[in-house]
């Protein structure tokens, strides 16, 4: 470790601008995996077919997502830095293979429309979240509630199929990540503060993994609800 390094790494307040320089080249970094990932598949019709025709096969891809978003969350402390980077990039596949069944259900201008809001509108919340004196961690709890409200509410319209509940459980969606983008960019300055001068550049790079891991969630997210709310405004 070069001395410049180590004298940022034990400086709180220089080690928050780099860490979260590196969260975010991080989380773009999946995002483009994912991005390279879901065209591929998109433009191999056989492997598209492959993708939507074997459910074994999709129920595998979606429990390996939620084993890696687990392994990463509970076992972050003991994998070492490679391991770290490789799970995150993996779930980050794992991620574009589903996604690749979107450019067959929406239109490419729809995809591009709302990729480019999304930016706009997570790039805001987090600008936010630097800047402002606010805690914002008062307000976590509530988003936490709120999430899993959203996901019950979408499991019973999954039964329901009400296009209307729908609707308004994208727009809810999106005010929800939108706070969560927020809350999870504060979450990562206090991550770094609360270690103080007593951390190593292993460590660092795997803050940095887990911070980008969060708000890779809530971009996807937020694009995923953006996208059938556009997509829904595109046909009518």
């Amino acid at each position: 470790m070069s001395e410049r390094n180590s004298s940022i790494l034990q400086n709180v307040t220089a080690r928050e601008r780099t860490i979260l320089k590196n969260v975010y080249l991080w989380m773009t970094a999946g995002l483009g995996l994912t991005a390279l990932v879901a065209f591929f598949v998109a433009s191999n019709p056989s492997l598209l077919r492959a993708l939507v025709g074997n459910t074994l096969g999709f129920l595998l891809i979606v429990v390996g997502q939620f084993a890696l978003v687990f392994y990463l969350s509970a076992r972050l402390d003991r994998m070492s830095q490679s391991s770290a980077i490789g799970a995150f990039l993996a779930y980050s596949a794992l991620n574009g293979i589903m996604l690749s069944t979107l450019f067959a259900v929406y239109a490419g201008v729809v995809i591009y429309k709302t990729f480019f809001t999304t930016a706009l509108m997570f790039g805001g919340m987090s600008l936010y979240a630097m800047t402002t004196k606010r805690d914002l961690n008062k307000i976590g709890s509530y988003l936490v509630m709120g999430l899993w409200g959203l996901i019950i509410a979408s499991l019973i319209n999954m039964f329901f199929r009400s296009s209307g509940l729908d609707y308004l459980i994208s727009f809810i969606g999106v005010g929800i990540f939108l706070g969560l983008t927020a809350w999870d960019t504060q979450k990562i300055i206090r991550m770094n503060e609360q270690y103080g001068s007593a951390i190593d550049e292993e460590t660092f790079t795997k803050l940095s993994i887990i911070g980008a891991l969060s708000l890779y969630l809530d971009f996807l997210n937020l694009f995923l609800f953006l996208l059938r709310i556009f997509g829904r405004s595109n046909n009518r």
